[in-house]
This record gives C-alpha cells, structure tokens and sequence, in this order.
C-alpha cells in the first residue's frame, strides 16, 4: 500500500503508543498531574504531602497546627528527536516507516527519559536493603524492600512495583519458576520488560536502572556536631575521596546510632536511619560537609529518628558518630528499585501549536504529551520532522520506595 495515509496526526498517534509502551519505569508511576499544566500559566506545580499528628493522652485537648508539606514539580525541559526523510522513503507502506523511523527514535527518546527519571528516583530513595557483595537471588531481598515499604506506610494495593536491572534478574530467574502471570495482569505484559508479580509488586527488567559508583573512601566521623531539628547537613572530618552524590549512609553505630522510628507511634524500629547523599562541599582542609535528605525530625508528628529503645535522640552523644556510607569503597552497584506508584511523579505540558505550520498537532495519552511538527526542504527533497516533550519529575514520598543493594560490577 502506498504511503498516502502518512500524516502528521498519524505520526503523533503512532509516536504516544510507541511512548507508552516503551516507557518502563515513566510507566509506572504517578502522571495525574499533568492536566493541571496549560500553556501560559507557568512550569512549576505544587503539590501537597498530608499533614502529620501526634496522639493525645487523656481527656484534655491538645490541639496542633496543621503543618502542610508540600514538593514543587518543575516542568521546564524540553527533549526531543529529529527526523528526517526523502519522497521514496515517504512512499513506503506504513509498517515499514514505523519499523525504520519512528520505532527507533522514539525508542532513543523515551530511553533517555527513562534513564534520567529512574536515576533521580533512587537517588533521592534513602531506604535500602541487602547486602553489598550478597548477589540479590531470591525473593528473601524483595521481601525485605517490601517491608521496608510497609514501615513507611506505603498502600498495600496492586500499585507497588520493583525494577531490576537484566543482571540481577537473571540471578532471580530460580525464584521466578513456580511463577506466572496472573490472569488480571495479562494487559502489562504488553509494557516493555513486564516480567511478573510477586512479593506485593509487577517486577520489571530494565536496563536503565541506576548504577552506583561507590567512593574509595566510605567511612568518617562527625566532626565535632551536633544534630539540630530539621538538619539537611552534617559537618564530618575531610574526607579523601568525595562519596558520590545518591550513595546512602548511617550515622553511628549499633544502639548508639540514629536509629529510624515508625512514622506514627515513633516506635523505634531495628534498623538504623539512612540518609542520601545530595551534595558535597568542603569547609576547609580539616572538613567536609555532606548534604542529604530526608531532614531529621528530632521529636513531634514528624519526628522520624530517635534512640534504640524508641527514645528522643540523645544529640549530645553523636557529635563524633561514624558516619558510613552503604557498599564497598571503589565499586559499583546496579540498584534495583521497589516503589509504590505515588513515590514519584512525571508530568509532561502540552507545547503550544505553531500558527505559521499547517502540519504541527499535540497529542496526549495517559499523562504523556508529545508535539510532533513537520516541515519540508525543497532543495533536498526531504520532509523534517520533530518530536518533542515539556516534562518534570520529583520524588514526592520517597519513602514509598526502597533500593536494593547486591553485588558489584
């Protein structure tokens, strides 16, 4: 059949399905948010985390302002993927087009999203599980990140997924045997690298999981500081090597650590607090400051560390704790990760359609919006056309989502 059906509202529909099915973690997570970007009405959305609250004892009120929590989304990058085609490839049949054209341009586009959304997701993740050097081979380890969720009030629906990258699911392949798909999930099996369900999660392979490369130097102390309420920063002695940005670390050691407590009753529970790392800067020649989330809440409703026993932090005490960080010194780790769907959210903005161009349209399905614009080059006998996405990411509940540590490559 000749090529007369090629068109541009044709590309756009044939490019969003190509988006959707490729998109193995943008796929998977929060993108209802989208509808609130209009053009004209800037690139930022707010959105709101509940409020948290502490129990009464007894009969007289003890009534407590309403801290509203909330993260900004910014929607202000533009990607795109250029394509361009002569009159004798334009005459193709439209199999063939979407085999030579658009199947891999949209497959290097949405890869590349991909890639930097599951990469900011984890590192802004500070809980993890595992054992670095301890190969993630059976379901004990998705287990543990499914716990891990599950203490941090994650929803236990049919909404939590894990994504492994190909190395380690190999290694997982024994623990999938008795397996299959449930009947209800037979639709995602059409998503890129869908594998299964178990341990409450779809797991997913995808290449694209983050790899961390430990620091040669993953250990020091604090230097002399002590905690405050809502730290974001702690000043420890210099350091070697910088540690790299994403890696995650403890403070202390054993029942003298900064142990991590259950978001509402503040019981403590029995591992210590991680943190990740979000920058690195340098005092001096004695000094190092680490910067890392989540921020410490020594006591009230948002209180989120305290002493073994489930007491308030002792501060005094840890003004020289270790701090270590997770993971061999000079090694680098894939880190699966498991997360509900509302940990993250992706939103893209419908961009503007050129007056001057008669074949320029924006497409949208399932939170994700495309232009595709086509021009022509008389000189060269060629058709031009552009792809692009207004997108932002964020981690909006971090704590809805737990890495895996294994072994290095």
């Amino acid at each position: 059949m000749g090529n007369t059906n090629l068109t541009v509202d044709w590309i756009g529909n044939e490019a969003l399905a190509l988006a959707h099915e490729k998109a193995a973690f943008i796929g998977t997570i929060n993108r209802q948010f989208d509808s609130t970007m209009e053009p004209g009405y800037g690139n930022q959305i707010r959105i709101r985390v509940p409020s948290q609250y502490t129990v009464r004892t007894g009969r007289v009120m003890n009534v407590q302002d309403g801290i509203q929590q909330s993260t900004q989304l910014v929607v202000g990058t533009t990607w795109g993927v250029d394509l361009r085609y002569n009159s004798q490839e334009i005459s193709q049949d439209l199999v063939s087009f979407r085999k030579l054209h658009l199947e891999p341009a949209m497959a290097n586009l949405i890869s590349n999203l991909d890639a930097a959304c599951i990469s900011s997701g984890t590192q802004q993740t500070y809980n993890q599980v595992g054992t670095p050097g301890v190969p993630i081979s059976t379901l004990q380890f998705p287990g543990l990140a499914r716990g891990r969720l599950n203490q941090y009030l994650a929803p236990k629906d049919a909404n939590r997924r894990l994504q492994f990258d190909s190395v380690t699911m190999s290694e997982m392949v024994n623990a999938f045997a008795t397996f299959q798909n449930p009947s209800n999930q037979i639709s995602d099996q059409y998503k890129e690298g869908f594998i299964t369900r178990t341990s409450m999660a779809d797991f997913y392979e995808n290449e694209r999981v983050w790899r961390m490369s430990a620091s040669a130097d993953v250990s020091s102390f604090m230097s002399t500081y002590t905690l405050v309420e809502g730290d974001t920063d702690i000043v420890v002695y210099a350091v070697n090597a910088a540690p790299t940005i994403g890696q995650t670390f403890t403070i202390g050691l054993g029942a003298a650590g900064v142990f991590a407590c259950h978001p509402e009753t503040k019981q403590a529970y029995t591992h210590l607090q991680q943190f990740t790392l979000t920058g690195v800067s340098t005092v001096d020649g004695t000094q190092t400051t680490f910067q890392f989330q989540p921020a410490i809440r020594l006591s009230g409703a948002r209180k989120n560390v305290c002493g073994s026993t489930g007491a308030d932090l002792v501060v005094s005490s840890l003004t020289t704790a270790v701090v270590r960080f997770d993971g061999g010194p000079s090694t680098t780790y894939p880190i699966p990760l498991m997360y509900h769907r509302d940990a993250f959210t992706f939103a893209t903005a419908a961009l503007p359609l050129m007056d001057d161009s008669i074949r320029c349209v924006v497409k949208t399905m399932d939170g994700i919006s495309l232009r595709v614009w086509e021009g022509s080059d008389i000189r060269n006998d060629e058709k031009l056309t552009r792809i692009d996405i207004l997108w932002g990411f964020a981690a909006i509940r971090p704590q809805w989502a737990c890495r895996l540590i294994g072994t290095g490559v």
